[in-house]
C-alpha cells in the first residue's frame, strides 16, 4: 500500500505541465455532421442513438483520422499520426472491418499518386495499426480493472508511442448495466 508521501509525489513538474497545456493541440477530425463541432483534447463526448445508428462507425472514422499520418513519403493523408485506445465493452467490434476501412482510406488518399509501392503501403498500414490499441472487456469487473490500471497503461504508451494515447474511446459504456443489475437482484446484496 502506498504511503502518503508516495501518493503526493508529483508525476510531472510545473514546466512539463505548462508545456503540455500550452502547446497547440490539433482538432479531432470527425465525419460529417460532427466535423463542425470544435472537439479538443480533454473533452468528453457521448454519442447516443438507437442500435443501428452507426455510433461505432463514427468512432472508427475518428480513430482512423487519428492514427493516419499527416503525410507519408510525399502523400498527404490528413491524419494526426497519434495513438488511439479503443475499449470494447459489448464485444462486437470487428477488427477486420476496421482494417478494411483503414485500407480503403489509404488507397483513396494514394489514388492520385503514380506508381504502386506495395511494400510502402503495407509498412504504412502496419504503422497505423500499431497506433490502434484495442482492449476487450467481457464483464464489469474486467472493465473496472482496465479503469484502475488506465494511468499505468497510458504512461507506458507515452513511452512507446510518440506523444502517447491521443484519444480514448469506450464503446457501449452501458453494456454491463442489465447483467450487473440482474446479479444484484438475484444475490440480494448491494456491495457492488
Amino acid at each position: 500500500m502506498a504511503t502518503t508521501r508516495e501518493w503526493l509525489k508529483p508525476d510531472e513538474t510545473a514546466k512539463e505541465l505548462l508545456v503540455r497545456v500550452l502547446t497547440e493541440r490539433p482538432l479531432l477530425l470527425l465525419p460529417p455532421p460532427l466535423h463542425r463541432l470544435p472537439f479538443r483534447v480533454g473533452n468528453v463526448v457521448e454519442i447516443v442513438g438507437p442500435s443501428p445508428s452507426a455510433k461505432t462507425l463514427i468512432l472508427i472514422q475518428a480513430a482512423i483520422n487519428c492514427i493516419l499520418p499527416k503525410e507519408w513519403n510525399g502523400v498527404e493523408y490528413g491524419g494526426l499520426g497519434r495513438a488511439v485506445m479503443f475499449v470494447d465493452l459489448d464485444c462486437r467490434f470487428d477488427v477486420l472491418r476496421f482494417s478494411q476501412l483503414l485500407k480503403r482510406r489509404l488507397i483513396g488518399s494514394r489514388a492520385n499518386v503514380l506508381g504502386n509501392e506495395h511494400d510502402d503501403f503495407h509498412e504504412l498500414l502496419t504503422v497505423c495499426m500499431r497506433r490502434f490499441l484495442y482492449i476487450r472487456c467481457y464483464n464489469s469487473l474486467e472493465f473496472l480493472v482496465i479503469l484502475k490500471t488506465m494511468h499505468c497503461r497510458l504512461q507506458k504508451e507515452k513511452e512507446t508511442q510518440a506523444g502517447g494515447v491521443y484519444l480514448l474511446m469506450i464503446d457501449s459504456i452501458g453494456a454491463f448495466y442489465w447483467m450487473d443489475r440482474a446479479l444484484l437482484s438475484s444475490s440480494g446484496s448491494n456491495n457492488r
